[in-house]
């Protein structure tokens, strides 16, 4: 009796062991402790710079499986801040981002590939302007641990870069001035 009770518990720690599945995390926009940021080229002299303002989404993470890890992610393209009110203005126009007719930009993964040193290449579906094509972001691990307020957070930052014209946006800029490079700050608060 002892052997089939002992087995038993040895069972169902092993169960709860092998079913155990990745923390899942919302990001941190409302505390705003996660960004969206942009930089292109303006003639090639110099950066123009910005950010989406309203976006939200949610990742999962597993520190024993990390080539499991999932995130979502969508971006009101209508939030767009370079800090010109007219800029941003023609950014949400026609000529850009369209904003009237594609009300919302998305990010879906599909892989998570470790390389060492907590950096990583998340491959996933982006759309931008009614158009989606495969985006690799560098990520790089920044944290985690518990929080002030009895939360649990984890964090990464991520780098990637892509052509205007592979999501249709055709307007000319001038030839130094045809990607657009992201950085990307996200934290997120532990689902309980």
């Amino acid at each position: 009796m002892k052997n089939l009770i002992l087995s038993a518990v040895l069972f169902g720690a092993t169960l709860s062991m092998t079913t155990a599945k990745a923390a899942d995390y919302v990001i941190d926009t409302n505390k705003a402790h996660a960004f969206i940021q942009f930089k292109i080229k303006h003639l090639g002299y110099s950066w123009l710079m910005g950010r989406f303002n309203t976006f939200d989404g949610e990742f999962s993470f597993d520190e024993k499986n990390p080539s499991a890890a999932k995130i979502a992610v969508k971006i009101d393209p209508a939030s767009i801040d370079s800090n010109h009110a007219e800029r941003d203005k023609h950014l949400r126009s026609k000529d850009f981002l369209n904003v009237k007719k594609y009300p919302e930009a998305s990010f879906v993964s599909k892989s998570f590939k470790q390389s060492g040193d907590g950096k990583a290449k998340l491959i996933g579906d982006f759309t931008l302007h009614g158009v989606t094509k495969e985006l690799v972001i560098d990520v790089k691990h920044i944290g985690h641990g518990d929080d002030p307020w009895g939360g649990y957070r984890r964090g990464f930052e991520g780098k990637t870069s892509f052509a205007l014209k592979d999501f249709g946006i055709d307007y000319n800029l001038g030839p130094a001035s045809k990607e657009v490079e992201l950085f990307l700050s996200i934290e997120g608060i532990r689902k309980k």
